[in-house]
């Protein structure tokens, strides 16, 4: 008999449009909850950081509600960790967007614009293919090529190469997903991805589920 769903949170910190990525966990089946409470956070199976918008004011809100140290807690506990889009990009060290901003410097990195590199035009918007450089957990029954919907003008570049899960290719190659231990995180938006994107979140919900 599987187990019990645990409860995913997903953070709020005053950016981005969380409905999609909470009815798209919701249709794979898990028990989500929005939240900018840190004893939610403290609780949670899994933990899900989304983003749409500048990293600075990301940094700024998360500062302001008080939910870095939750955040570092959460991912330091090895529980399954989900960042998308600009939450992939404020686990490294600092982005070049507005000038330098630190971020949560889980992943020593930093996040520079395409025009450092790529002569095409920003942002890199629409469906695009992965290469997976290796096959981790939760990019489990995903083809290798497969195409991920992404929306973004900057992207990671880690310093540690080997954490890259999957490289994709827009005018230079990029690292569009990082696996290290407990954290996933990814440039592309599996909440809008469709089947293939559904995937993951069902993978994520089944790590959550054993995690608990």
């Amino acid at each position: 008999m599987e187990k019990s769903d645990a409860q995913i949170a997903i953070v709020d910190y005053g950016m981005g449009n969380l409905f999609n990525i909470e009815k798209a966990l919701e249709k794979v089946g898990c028990q989500v909850r929005v939240t900018d409470n840190p004893s939610v956070i403290e609780k949670a199976a899994g933990l899900v950081l989304p983003g749409v918008g500048s990293f600075k004011d990301c940094m700024a809100n998360l500062i302001n509600k008080e939910l870095v140290h939750p955040i570092r807690k959460f991912i330091h506990s090895q529980r399954p960790f989900l960042g998308i889009c600009l939450g992939m990009q404020i686990l490294f060290t600092e982005s070049e967007e507005f000038g330098q901003t630190k971020g949560l410097n889980i992943f020593k990195g930093k996040v520079v614009h395409f025009s450092k590199n790529c002569k095409l035009k920003t942002p890199h918007m629409g469906w695009n293919n992965i290469k997976i450089k290796k096959r981790v957990p939760i990019l489990k029954d995903i083809p290798d090529n497969s195409y991920f919907y992404f929306v973004h003008s900057y992207y990671v570049i880690p310093d540690d190469k080997n954490i890259s899960a999957t490289i994709t290719e827009y005018g230079t190659k990029f690292t569009s997903s990082v696996w290290k231990d407990n954290i996933f995180a990814c440039q592309f938006h599996p909440e809008k991805s469709q089947q293939l994107g559904l995937t993951i979140l069902k993978n994520f919900r089944k790590m959550s589920i054993n995690a608990n």
